[in-house]
């Protein structure tokens, strides 16, 4: 709760005192009704008390008072974040978790939907690469919704082989609107890349040219993601490389992308405000009406 004008508080509280102490003519010609402030009775009787009361209610109603909306996502500060996934063949080899026999593709799924719902801030999109990429979910603040889109993926749904230029290209598209000025592309594969129109080269040149950080996780055995080409594309354009050998170490990794800065995407014409000035109007003429029944029955 806040107030929209509350400078007037310090305004109004001297103009109310001055009408109820100030005797000058000048005063008494453009406030006619003065004398209903007055009063002939004890400080602590309860007329007088009932009118400081409407005084104040009248006060903190021309103060306006509001409650902006804060989980709003026009409200609130943080980054926009692309997950682009590796959907190839080789995701749904297993071993990569020893007490389970979820494929790497499963695991992913389940890490990555934890790491959308902590993104409590953020706006979130999807794209799933394998021969091509895809938007599986737009850039949003509805994570439940992302997190369901997850949960619906599956390997192959892209195609056998792994393009990780195409892969990064989306995630780029996928943040076209986006006014944040954070914005990262987080890519996630187990392989090397061996498909597509576009080389990573050169999705990387354009990440850069747009100001979009790529965080890389390369996960599996060692040896079989492009540690190297990893390492650069997260170098050249401003994020970090994480390897991930077990499903621990990608929690671990999801953890400490999770712990990057936030940027504010908050803009001022935008808040969505709810007023609540007639609340205490309402009280002050409650109390206003009062008085005056109290003082018709005298």
């Amino acid at each position: 709760m806040t107030f929209e004008y509350p400078y007037l508080l310090l305004l109004l509280f001297p103009l109310f005192y001055c009408l109820y102490r100030c005797k000058e003519k000048i005063v008494q010609g453009y406030f006619v009704h003065l004398d209903f402030f007055t009063t002939h009775t004890k400080l602590l009787r309860w007329e007088w008390i009932l009118k400081i009361t409407a005084v104040l209610f009248l006060m903190t109603a021309v103060a306006s008072p509001i409650i902006i909306d804060k989980t709003d996502p026009l409200n609130r500060k943080g980054i926009d974040i692309v997950l682009s996934i590796d959907g190839s063949g080789s995701m749904n080899a297993s071993g990569f978790d020893e007490n389970s026999r979820d494929s790497r593709f499963e695991i992913t799924q389940k890490i990555a939907q934890d790491f959308v719902m902590k993104r409590y801030e953020d706006n979130v999109g999807v794209v799933l690469f394998g021969d091509f990429a895809f938007i599986a979910s737009p850039v949003t603040y509805e994570k439940e919704i992302v997190s369901e889109m997850i949960g619906y993926l599956s390997h192959g749904m892209a195609g056998q082989n792994t393009a990780i230029g195409e892969g990064i290209v989306m995630g780029l598209r996928a943040l076209k609107e986006s006014k944040a000025k954070s914005r990262v592309v987080i890519l996630l594969t187990d392989g090397e890349h061996n498909s597509g129109r576009i080389s990573p080269k050169e999705a990387t040149e354009l990440a850069k040219q747009e100001g979009i950080k790529i965080y890389t996780i390369g996960i599996g055995n060692k040896g079989e993601f492009d540690k190297a080409l990893l390492e650069k594309i997260a170098e050249e354009s401003g994020g970090h490389f994480f390897a991930a050998y077990n499903k621990e170490e990608l929690q671990k990794a999801y953890e400490e992308i999770d712990a990057m800065e936030q940027s504010r995407i908050k803009s001022r014409e935008f808040q969505v405000k709810e007023y609540y000035f007639q609340w205490p109007l309402l009280g002050a003429l409650a109390v206003l009406l009062f008085i005056l029944w109290q003082r018709s029955r005298a």
